[in-house]
């Protein structure tokens, strides 16, 4: 039986055909094609790569075969802020990659609400303790990042592309 998840990337074009090696290396769970399963999320993050690139902000939405992804790839989920997650975090942004060998990670943002407390345990001025203390009041928001090109093909599949309308 099939578990489908809506799905959403923010950006400002239309994406068909994902391609999971575009992007950056040092994003939270490493160099894939990242998606949520929060629309607010995408349109968030549309609206704000729309203001830097001088374009208009779009939202994707595809339907993900979750369940058959997970049991058909080489999975990581965080179910939390947890000391797990914040150590994979900080090390995929310091240029590490202990995303290597995984095909789809699922796991919270190091968002706006989160990221200083990622980067002040990253720099040393607070311990993972400290950390975990601060993030323990945050929910976390949700991200999908699945680094394997043919997984993402079966998988996933493309709906409609819309635009953000502006928030009221």
């Amino acid at each position: 039986m099939f578990e489908i998840l809506t799905v959403y990337h923010g950006g400002t074009e239309e994406i068909k055909t994902p391609k999971v090696n575009v992007g950056r290396p040092q994003l939270d769970f490493g160099p894939g094609f990242y998606v949520t399963d929060i629309y607010t999320q995408a349109a968030s993050w549309a609206t704000r790569v729309a203001a830097d690139r001088k374009g208009s902000p779009v939202v994707n939405i595809y339907n993900l075969r979750q369940r058959e992804i997970r049991s058909a790839g080489r999975c990581k989920v965080f179910a939390a802020y947890n000391r797990e997650w914040l150590e994979f975090v900080a090390a995929s942004r310091l240029g590490e990659e202990p995303w290597a060998g995984f095909d789809y990670i699922e796991g919270g943002v190091a968002d706006d609400r989160v990221v200083n407390t990622v980067r002040l345990y990253m720099g040393g001025f607070l311990s993972a303790d400290e950390a975990l203390g601060r993030l323990r009041y945050f929910k976390p928001a949700n991200q999908i990042c699945i680094l394997s090109q043919s997984l993402l093909e079966s998988y996933m599949d493309f709906m409609d592309c819309e635009e953000v309308r502006a928030y009221e």
